[in-house]
């Protein structure tokens, strides 16, 4: 697996896609992802630090996880398939009861991964067949 840095946000407006780009942690090749605009929106808010008044859908998301005695330990961009990304968010339960996968959309697990400050990963073979070494 390969650690991935949030890297820039990007609009194409002519195309009407939000594309969030990674970057290796320790390399030099980039993940260009394209997301929702809902997802980019909540992404850009966690890092502009602006706490909106009442829990937007990944705020909620991570309270109940937190709540239910779990803890958020990383996200990995497991698969691509047909031009789709896949991941899974990984949660370990306190107190021993173990580790919890659970499938889920990049633009989502990675609007949740900021917000409890966990790490992104990819699977070599994703980075491989998707990345790119200019952006």
């Amino acid at each position: 697996m390969i650690e991935l840095v949030l890297s820039k946000i990007k609009v194409d407006e002519t195309r009407s896609e939000q594309v969030i780009i990674f970057r290796e942690k320790d390399g030099s090749r980039y993940l260009p992802v394209v997301i929702g605009i809902a997802e980019v929106n909540a992404i850009k808010l966690k890092l502009s630090r602006i706490k909106p008044p009442r829990p937007l859908t990944h705020d909620l998301l991570l309270d109940v996880v937190q709540s239910l005695g779990a803890k958020l330990e990383k996200i990995v961009i497991d698969k691509l398939q047909h031009n789709t990304f896949y991941a899974k968010i990984y949660l370990k339960r306190q107190n021993g009861g173990g580790e919890v996968t659970i499938d889920a959309r990049p633009s989502d697990s990675v609007a949740l991964a900021l917000r409890a400050e966990v790490p992104v990963f990819v699977a070599e073979e994703v980075m491989g067949a998707a990345s790119v070494t200019e952006f």
